[in-house]
């Protein structure tokens, strides 16, 4: 393997084991590749590139099970689930409960629906995190998800759900990774992906499906946006790093505060009916 890499401060070459350049004294830190594709976890079980699409598919099936077993044990109509564990509703529901913008994407209408967005996102999710790292992937995703039902909201009153939003969001970052890299490569990335979207919201005006094009609309825009706030890290840019994993952090944090008021939601339904 190559040992070498470049000073970013004075471009000698010097070796991946330096962490002083002794040319320019410059401190150095790991490689932008290092920092994007940190290795493998579980011992090569999953790799790195895949650890947070994942976990969040791991989370759209928990969630999708724990609304089925509610359905079925409670013979609620399923839509009537959806809404209670946080589906995106009307703008006066929305307004009163933010946390659904949230809550949205991680909740599916049927076992067609989870596995035509798990494929997607599979993929997808693997290329934008080895691209951009976790901790702008999972900006991405987040304002994605909230843009995309925010979009929803303001455009139909309908119950909208599922993970595409974000999935979405996810492909208008890799068109301006694709704009960002003035290559072949990044030519041939901003074409697939400008097809992907393409096809995408073509898909959502057919009668056959119920899609939402306008969370589609969304999460697209907003995850191109995003991406050029947050772009690809590089040497001369490395000061904003920590503001980078700041920010994810946030989204986290939201992301779980949202999950906590759901169960306070599901919690205080159960209460009603047990009162009836």
């Amino acid at each position: 393997m190559d040992k070498r890499r470049m000073c970013p401060n004075c471009r000698a070459f010097i070796t991946t084991s330096d962490r002083v350049c002794p040319y320019c004294e410059v401190k150095l830190g790991p490689r932008a590749v290092d920092r994007r594709n940190p290795g493998e976890i579980l011992g090569g079980l999953i790799p790195q590139a895949r650890f947070t699409t994942v976990l969040i598919l791991l989370i759209n099936f928990a969630l999708f099970a724990a609304t089925w077993l509610y359905s079925q044990n409670t013979g609620r109509p399923f839509n009537q689930v959806l809404a209670i564990f946080g589906a995106k509703l009307s703008l006066p529901y929305m307004r009163a409960q933010s946390w659904r913008l949230i809550t949205a994407g991680f909740l599916h209408g049927g076992v067609l629906h989870i596995l035509m967005n798990s494929w997607v996102l599979f993929d997808l999710g693997a290329e934008a995190e080895a691209a951009y790292g976790t901790a702008r992937m999972l900006i991405f995703y987040f304002t994605a998800t909230v843009f995309g039902f925010a979009a929803s909201t303001w455009w139909s009153g309908a119950l909208s759900i599922g993970a595409s939003a974000g999935i979405f969001g996810l492909i208008g970052a890799m068109i301006a990774y694709g704009m960002r890299e003035k290559t072949a490569l990044g030519s041939e990335v901003k074409s697939l992906y400008i097809r992907w979207a393409v096809y995408g919201l073509l898909m959502g005006l057919l009668p056959l499906f119920s899609i939402d094009n306008a969370a589609h609309i969304g999460g697209l825009a907003a995850g191109f946006v995003t991406a050029f706030i947050f772009p690809v890290a590089r040497a001369r840019t490395m000061w904003l790093e920590p503001v980078v994993r700041v920010v994810a952090a946030i989204c986290v944090l939201l992301t779980v505060g949202a999950f906590v008021m759901m169960a306070r939601e599901v919690m205080a339904v159960n209460a009603a009916a047990g009162a009836r």
